[in-house]
């Protein structure tokens, strides 16, 4: 069949009976979404598996360690995924997609460290490979609907006319603070078997379909940062490139301006953090604010992290239309992802992109680079970066 386009097809908040399109399912070689696919199979429905390759794990070897382990999307995962789609007998292909993760991923999460903030690699990710170029990879095969592996909902509202991201069941699971960037386009073609479900029940169900991952652990760390040492990462990345990294030592200071030490770079550094400050006092100091500009890494106590309001830009609005130039919203709001949403006012500004937070109980550790996503009950409004 020809190639889809958004505009080409209906919007339909209905799944394709097993007589229409295939759907493609985005298999990580972990047990969520080798359940999905299962799962698609045992309902009868036409299923095609595609693995994306993100990143080649091989580069950067300084950074390898025998406890690197638990990343996603590493060459054992695609083995995995292969071995579960000979099992459930569907089709099966790896896409290439480094290039594209390198350019809207890798490179955007190493200058938004340098400039002093903390980005959110699997946010990016979501926005511009697997809701994005994946669906550009699933037209390639006659598929009009994706089916992922996250804990999520869609819903569509005959009311407002839109497609609706709402929170998991399993609250402990619930990936929808990544998945603030997708647009009405992508959550209409888009599938969460597993949003009703919770992780038990995921892998009963694996364990009753005889998968091989049933028993699979959980990827805990950004596929691209072994271990989490984020300033190895970049310092090797870097490298890599040939770029000679300015230094960003500089002081570390406290509110009130006294010096209290040094450190090795502002990339070292995020918000709130209070372990590797590499000083001694006789009070817990966290991490206040960093400014790549001085080389400054301003430190205090808990409660100088204590934020009111902020602003957050490129904001997506999903479930509503937005909040008007001047108007205002009521939202909970939540500024990362092990955060609990935090009762707020959003006010609309002359930029419908941008909102202005402010809190009704002040918050901990606002940090810039994060994302702030809106959430009402159980529904999403949408979300944005923090200024």
């Amino acid at each position: 069949m020809p190639e889809a386009s958004v505009s080409q097809m209906p919007i339909s908040p209905e799944i394709p009976v097993a007589s229409e399109p295939p759907i493609a399912v985005a298999m990580s070689g972990g047990v969520d979404s080798s359940t999905v696919a299962a799962m698609l199979v045992r309902e009868g429905r036409k299923v095609v598996g595609m693995t994306m390759q993100l990143w080649n794990q091989r580069r950067l070897p300084e950074l390898a360690s025998e406890g690197s382990s638990g990343r996603c999307c590493s060459l054992d995962d695609v083995y995995d995924a292969r071995h579960v789609a000979e099992q459930i007998g569907i089709p099966y292909y790896v896409v290439n997609f480094e290039d594209q993760f390198e350019e809207h991923v890798v490179k955007p999460f190493v200058e938004e460290y340098l400039a002093g903030r903390t980005p959110i690699p699997c946010t990016l990710c979501n926005n511009y490979i697997k809701f994005d170029r994946f669906l550009e990879m699933a037209d390639s095969v006659g598929a009009w609907h994706i089916a992922t592996g996250h804990y999520a909902r869609v819903r569509f509202d005959e009311a407002s006319g839109r497609y609706q991201l709402r929170n998991a069941v399993d609250g402990s699971k619930d990936q929808t603070y990544f998945l603030f960037g997708l647009t009405q386009a992508q959550l209409a073609r888009t599938l969460f078997p597993l949003g009703e479900l919770n992780k038990p029940a995921v892998r009963d169900l694996a364990r009753d379909m005889d998968l091989a991952v049933a028993s699979k652990g959980d990827s805990q760390e950004i596929c691209f940062v072994p271990n989490g040492d984020y300033a190895a990462f970049m310092s090797a990345y870097l490298k890599e490139k040939g770029v000679a990294v300015e230094s960003t030592s500089g002081e570390i200071v406290t509110t009130d301006g006294r010096t209290l030490g040094r450190h090795e770079g502002v990339h070292h550094f995020t918000v709130g953090q209070r372990k590797g400050l590499g000083i001694a006092t006789g009070a817990p100091l966290y991490v206040i604010a960093t400014d790549p500009a001085t080389h400054r890494v301003t430190v205090g106590q808990t409660a100088d992290l204590q934020c009111e309001r902020f602003f957050a830009k490129d904001v997506n609005w999903i479930s509503i239309a937005g909040v008007a130039a001047g108007g205002t919203g009521r939202a909970e709001v939540k500024i990362r992802n092990k955060h609990t949403p935090a009762a707020a006012t959003l006010h609309g500004t002359a930029d419908p992109a941008r909102v202005e937070v402010v809190f009704d109980v002040p918050q901990r550790a606002v940090t810039p680079g994060q994302g702030a996503v809106f959430y009402r009950e159980d529904l999403v409004l949408g979300g944005g970066w923090i200024e």
